[in-house]
């Protein structure tokens, strides 16, 4: 692997690796090279990412590296972060930020329960877009956190009050359900021919 392919290779490991980083052992196991080979190749890439005025460097934290944002760049980041009406959201976001519309105040284990999947990295990102926030702790062992809708929401969605949101639908007959799919996904009988 030439030293270009190497550089790549630890720039994407990195990106991965995100706010935790990895050793230089790590990546030396990675790349099957000798971990005294990592910090070369590392600062190489510090000068690269310099010369190209990048908006990324790789910064040494507790024995990890990672991949960072350069600090001169911040007042730009804080704008995107404080402009939740120009950021779409996910799926996944839309799908959690409905649950705690309807439901607060919710813990992330309801959430879970209701969505299926892990709703942590919507729960963030609900949280970083100020379109939620902590209301509380739930009584009981752990006292998890309560979540519930802000005024941003309100604005987000263009609603004066959460009596504004839409019905949810009526309950559903899920013995309705399951024999309309039976019918669709059954396999139809052969056709017997007469003699």
């Amino acid at each position: 692997m030439d030293r270009e392919h190497l550089l790549a290779v630890i720039e994407g490991l990195l990106f991965v690796a995100g706010n935790e980083g990895l050793e230089a052992k790590q990546i030396a196991d990675v790349l099957e090279i000798k971990t005294a080979a990592v910090p070369q190749l590392i600062e190489e890439m510090k000068k690269k990412f310099k010369e190209q005025n990048r908006g990324i460097q790789v910064v040494e934290i507790a024995g990890s590296y990672q991949l960072t944002t350069r600090p001169e760049h911040a007042p730009y980041f804080e704008k995107l972060a404080h402009s939740p009406s120009h950021a779409t959201l996910s799926q996944a976001a839309l799908e959690t930020l409905a649950i705690i519309a309807y439901k607060q105040p919710v813990t992330r284990a309801e959430i879970e329960e209701v969505r299926g999947v892990k709703s942590e990295k919507a729960i963030n990102t609900l949280l970083n877009k100020s379109l939620i926030k902590e209301v509380g702790r739930k009584e009981g062992p752990g006292r998890a956190i309560l979540y519930g809708t802000t005024k941003e929401f309100l604005d987000y969605f263009g609603l004066n009050s959460l009596d504004d949101l839409p019905d949810l639908p009526e309950e559903i007959d899920m013995d309705q359900v399951k024999k309309e799919a039976n019918f669709l996904f059954s396999t139809p009988e052969p056709e017997t021919q007469e003699g």
